[in-house]
């Protein structure tokens, strides 16, 4: 009998669903039997026949079919429960690509993942993700799709239907501890990378410790999967979301908390024009995977996502995995092709591996016993976790001010209008506290929509906003003075385009990333230079990815200033992007100052600040080897600083 792929994950996850109100945010996508014809889409027709003489048989004849199945128990309502599971999925595919929603949810039991093409494995009767993806090829002539599969156990069912097929990149991490752990496979080692044609499209992540957290999971994303994710430029992404990769999950035993699954769900939101589709998998601490659902639906809303916790510093063990992963696919993608990758042999864990088998087992009655104080404990933890780390959202997203030159009625519809500050209230602020960074009148004007809007921000009465400025140089530097004076501890400042003056850095309360084209000064306190030219290579993602996220992760602010001065060498559509993969520090809380004859990046950066998806970036071009050292000596530089820098493990850490 199988005691935890069970009625309640359902249950309990929609009863906390309804509870933070999430339901009634939702449209509701009634759910269907999947059909023969769309099962054979990826299972064998011997398969379908075995699962449906199940639905007549008596408890004895149950338990012989069970037996030639690994880890599989039929029920007799087995196979209506599995058609309805692929239904639903399928009814979240159409309801995502013909327009109706923009991304969403499918809670379906029984899960799919392992399922094979003639066998159902791993609590799995049909392969409900690997449907989704031959239908929507099928239906709606898709040529590439993404499967992201953060179940804590391998996805192998995925694995072998796709193996060679280059129009769907999957992705899995998994708990592997070099092939201990269930299913215990050769092929779901860094290694497999697909076969024939398919090569280079499956990437496996395997996780050779328990205990991997926030952190490892972010980094994998980060030096893994986003920079693969946006090379390959998906039109749909599918997530076999398991939730044993959680905290307290009696399988997968790792420490990830639910937030983390916001990050994760905000990130592929960037993908595929957010064209999202999450179907749940495994997923056994009822708390832990109730909070996580919760959790993915609040950012597939596009409500602010809450702050990381932990500390942001993957563990040797991940990081070794990660650099194995990267030099397995050198290979076969244009972004590894300048990076410094080699295959780590001797790894950290081969020798925790041999105490392990020394242990004397426990009894099973010892075991369930710990594993019922865990369960309680982690429940308790998760209570007060979650208190903690969900904050009130602000009444309103994102504002800007009335008197944006006439521009503010072209920005998209939800922004909210300001009223700007009274001038002689901004003399008498700009005479007591930053008289030295006044020079001329004109720019004493623009800040008062400025601080009006940065004011509300910094009050949590909206979540972000937009201003207009004829010198973006300094009202960046009256807008940093400005939030640490009002207590910000941790404010994140990138800059784009030539910067007149620098703000001072030196109290250690601000992180300076200026991105330009010539360098015009040199390095100061808290400060970096990204010298980017668009012109040569797509730069942008190497920068972003493989430096900038991973900085501003290991910094935590506490706000976000991006600032777009004059002769810019970022694109609109990568600094768009620049914003929405930011949103998800601070609490989302975004300060956008943006050169006023800047008329369309105001009006996407808007967009991109009030939810909508990324813009397509068209045909994806490869970085320049320049660029690529010059990041990967930046990174040698500060990782020990920034640790969420690190993919490599040959690195003392």
């Amino acid at each position: 009998v199988c005691d935890i792929e069970v009625p309640e994950r359902l249950s309990f996850s929609y009863e906390q669903l309804k509870r933070y109100h999430l339901v009634e945010r939702c449209v509701h996508v009634p759910a269907r039997e999947g059909s023969e014809e769309e099962i054979l889409l990826v299972h064998s027709s011997e398969h379908l026949e075995v699962a449906k003489s199940t639905q007549t048989m008596n408890e004895e004849e149950l338990k012989r079919v069970s037996g030639n199945y690994d880890a599989f128990f039929f029920h007799p309502n087995t196979y209506r429960c599995a058609r309805l599971a692929v239904g639903a999925t399928l009814q979240l595919v159409d309801a995502v690509m013909s327009g109706k929603v923009c991304n969403g949810m499918a809670l379906v039991r029984p899960p799919g993942h392992h399922s094979q093409r003639n066998a159902a494995n791993g609590f799995c009767l049909f392969n409900n993700v690997a449907i989704a993806a031959e239908y929507a090829k099928l239906k709606y002539g898709l040529q590439r799709i993404l499967i992201v599969d953060w179940d804590v156990h391998h996805g192998q069912g995925t694995q072998y239907i796709f193996e060679e097929d280059p129009s769907v990149l999957y992705f899995s991490w998994h708990r592997y501890e070099h092939q201990e752990f269930w299913p215990s496979l050769k092929e779901s080692d860094y290694d497999a990378v697909g076969l024939g044609k398919g090569k280079g499209f499956n990437i496996n992540l395997p996780w050779n410790k328990v205990g991997m957290g926030n952190s490892d999971y972010l980094a994998a994303f980060f030096h893994v999967l986003l920079p693969m994710a946006f090379e390959f430029d998906p039109e749909l992404v599918l997530v076999s979301s398991g939730y044993d990769s959680g905290i307290g999950d009696p399988e997968g035993q790792m420490s990830a908390t639910p937030e983390v699954f916001a990050h994760l769900t905000h990130f592929l939101m960037q993908l595929a024009n957010g064209k999202l589709c999450v179907i749940l998998e495994g997923g056994y601490h009822l708390k832990s995977l109730s909070e996580s659902v919760c959790m993915t639906v609040k950012t597939l809303l596009g409500d602010p996502v809450p702050e990381i916790t932990g500390e942001m510093a993957p563990c040797l063990s991940a990081v070794e995995s990660i650099q194995n992963v990267r030099a397995a696919h050198k290979p076969y993608w244009k972004w590894l092709m300048y990076e410094d990758t080699s295959f780590l042999q001797n790894l950290s864990t081969k020798s925790h591996l041999l105490k392990k088998a020394n242990t004397n087992p426990s009894t099973e009655q010892e075991s369930k016993m710990t594993n019922n104080d865990e369960t309680v404990k982690v429940e308790r933890f998760l209570e007060l976790h979650m208190k903690n780390i969900l904050f009130p959202m602000p009444p309103i997203k994102t504002a800007t001010t009335t008197d944006s030159k006439g521009s503010a009625h072209l920005l998209p519809v939800p922004v909210h209008l300001v009223k700007e500050m009274d001038k002689t209230e901004i003399k008498a602020l700009v005479s007591g506290f930053y008289a030295d960074l006044m020079k001329e009148d004109k720019t004493l004007l623009s800040l008062g929509s400025m601080l009006a809007i940065l004011d509300k921000i910094l009050k949590k009465e909206v979540c972000n906003g937009i201003a207009e400025s004829p010198t973006a140089a300094v009202s960046v530097a009256f807008a940093l003075r400005h939030s640490v004076r009002f207590g910000f501890q941790r404010v994140l400042c990138i800059f784009v385009g030539d910067m007149q003056i620098i703000p001072n850095t030196e109290d250690g309360k601000i992180l300076m990333i200026h991105i330009c084209e010539k360098e015009r000064f040199t390095f100061v306190l808290n400060s970096f230079l990204l010298l980017l030219k668009d012109a040569e290579g797509n730069d942008f993602f190497s920068a972003v990815l493989g430096f900038i996220l991973p900085v501003a992760y290991s910094y935590q602010p506490n706000l976000t200033v991006i600032a777009v001065g004059p002769n810019r060498s970022l694109g609109i559509s990568e600094i768009s992007l620049l914003f929405a993969l930011l949103q998800g520090l601070a609490e989302s809380r975004i300060f956008a100052v943006i050169e006023d004859t800047e008329i369309n990046l105001m009006q996407s950066v808007a967009k991109a600040l009030a939810g909508a998806s990324t813009p397509h970036f068209g045909v994806y071009v490869p970085p320049t080897q320049e660029k690529v050292n010059e990041i990967k000596i930046l990174r040698d530089q500060f990782q020990q600083e920034w640790k969420m820098l690190q993919c490599s493990g040959k690195l003392s850490i």
